[in-house]
Formats: structure tokens, C-alpha cells, sequence
């Protein structure tokens, strides 16, 4: 059984009316192509635009229950396809890096909010979101119980590990930077360690600061008799476009469930630091608290 995904890697227009019409036509796109999930890159609702003025920022953040989410929850609903749609979303404190997942009912099914922004640089104008969390998504041929994360929580081994621990066998993770060596390296790595796949969807070439190479990484990374493999089952172009790509279910969940990686022989009970909140850094070698 394979679920296929489908990467808007598109450019945004200059306005939310823009994103709002870019972003129907390439879902119809994916949909045509067969996809059974669109998910977009991230912060869609404005192109990734992060002004530092308060008062700019504040009029560009678009609410959960804003015409343009319901836009995609009708979509989803008319084109029987999930969509992830991305957005600068309105808080009443600072706004948050969000994705809303809507089944192919249109009914939501996961709303999660980047954990890890980027504070040390224009994210710092953001709230950072609380948990991360899995639903099932029902694609019509079976369901895949599925977890996001979005850009800079890669670089978190925390951030895949707890999906996986709440199940997660496929993560879904709009983005918006290079993705060079040692970034793809990063999904490549949280794939494997956790026997999950993880699709990432980024801005294409002419966005600035972007280079396109949406990946799908399919978390097999050897099989029985065959022995090692490439885990990376799709790479997109650098170009503007709306790409597809065929998870393999049966594959991944014969894996997960004879491999020795994700849970099976995890020490939880050795693992306190991880959860102290006063170990801050570490410099030559000695542990700083603050």
C-alpha cells in the first residue's frame, strides 16, 4: 500500500488573496497528479515574510477560523485530498508558525505550531508552540498515523523522536531555507533513527534565501537480503512546481516492525539530562547552569 504526497514547492504572490489562488490551483494540480496529501511550504499565508515592526506583523497574521483556512478546508473536502496549509497565524500574544491539516472530508485533524523558531533571528517576533503531536490521516486506501514538524525543529533530535514515540510513522515538514548537505543529512538521520518517513516541502529557486530539493526520505534504510539502500526516495528540482512522490507503507512498516532502531532499545531511565531544564550549554566540557 503507498500513500502518494504531494509537494507544493511554488512561489507565493505578494498578498494573501495571491497565496490564497496560487495556492487552489497547485493543490488541483497535485490532486490530478494522483497526490493524496498536498503540503506546502512554510508560512504560506504570507511567503515566509516576518517584518519587525509589530504593528506590520500584526496585520499580516491570518486566524485559524480566517476565510483563507476554511478556503482549504472546502478544498480538501471538494478534491476528497488532505492538505497541510501553512500560515503566520494571529495569537493574542505573538503569532505563531503554524500548519492545520484538513482530511479529505475537510474535517481538521492535526493544527501544530513551530516549537523551535529561529529567536536568534527574525523569528524572534513569534511565539513558539507547545507539544507536538500525530493523527491518523485517512487517504481513502488505508491511514497513516502521521506528525509535523516544521524547518528548524530538524535540527532537534527531540522533535522526531517524540513523534515517533507517539507513533508517528510518516512526518510531514514544510520548510523554508537551503537545503544543502548537511540539512538533508539532518532529515536523513531523523528518518532512520526513528524508522519513519519524512517528507519536507521548501520554497523553490527565487525565493529568497531557498533552492527548492523538497525531499521524501522513506525511512528504509536496508532490506533483508538486498542490504543497504537509499533512503531518499524523492528529491524535486530547484525550479517552481508541484511535485508527487509514492510512499511505500508496507515497506516501512515491515521494517519498523523487525529493525532494532526507534523504540526497541531505548534507556529512557539514563536519559535525565535530556529533561533538565537548568543544563543550558556545553563549554570545554563542563556543563553550564544558569
Amino acid at each position: 500500500m503507498n500513500i502518494k504526497i504531494g509537494f507544493i514547492q511554488e512561489l507565493p504572490g505578494k498578498s494573501l488573496e495571491e497565496n490564497l489562488e496560487i495556492g487552489k490551483k497547485a493543490c488541483r494540480e497535485a490532486k490530478e497528479k494522483g497526490a493524496d496529501v498536498a503540503l506546502f511550504p512554510e508560512m504560506w499565508s504570507d511567503g515566509y515574510y516576518l517584518p519587525q515592526d509589530e504593528k506590520e506583523l500584526s496585520k499580516l497574521a491570518v486566524a485559524k477560523d480566517s476565510d483563507f483556512v476554511k478556503e482549504f478546508r472546502l478544498l480538501a473536502a471538494e478534491l476528497q485530498m488532505a492538505i497541510g496549509i501553512t500560515l503566520l497565524e494571529f495569537s493574542e500574544e505573538k503569532p505563531l508558525n503554524s500548519v492545520i491539516f484538513f482530511d479529505r472530508q475537510g474535517n481538521e485533524i492535526l493544527h501544530y505550531s513551530k516549537v523551535h523558531t529561529c529567536a536568534f533571528d527574525d523569528e524572534k517576533v513569534l511565539s513558539e508552540g507547545k507539544d507536538f503531536y500525530v493523527a491518523d490521516l485517512d487517504f481513502g486506501r488505508g491511514t497513516v498515523k502521521f506528525g509535523s514538524m516544521i524547518c528548524f525543529d530538524r535540527e532537534f533530535p527531540e522533535s522526531a523522536r517524540i513523534l515517533m514515540l507517539k507513533g508517528a510513522e510518516l512526518i510531514l515538514a514544510p520548510n523554508a531555507c537551503p537545503m544543502e548537505i548537511n540539512r538533508l543529512s539532518a532529515l536523513r538521520t531523523r528518518a532512520y533513527e526513528n524508522m519513519v518517513a519524512v517528507a519536507t516541502c521548501n520554497y523553490p529557486e527565487g525565493q529568497p534565501d531557498c533552492n527548492g530539493r523538497s525531499t521524501l526520505f522513506d525511512g528504509v534504510p536496508w532490506l533483508r537480503g538486498t542490504g543497504s539502500r537509499d533512503m531518499c526516495v524523492f528529491e524535486a528540482e530547484r525550479k517552481p512546481g508541484v511535485y508527487v512522490a509514492e510512499l511505500d507503507l508496507d515497506m516501512l512498516r515491515a521494517h519498523r516492525s523487525g529493525d532494532i532502531m526507534g523504540d526497541k532499545y531505548r534507556h529512557p531511565e539514563k536519559y535525565a539530562i535530556l529533561s533538565d531544564v537548568n543544563v543550558k550549554d556545553v563549554i570545554g566540557g563542563e556543563f553550564v547552569h544558569w
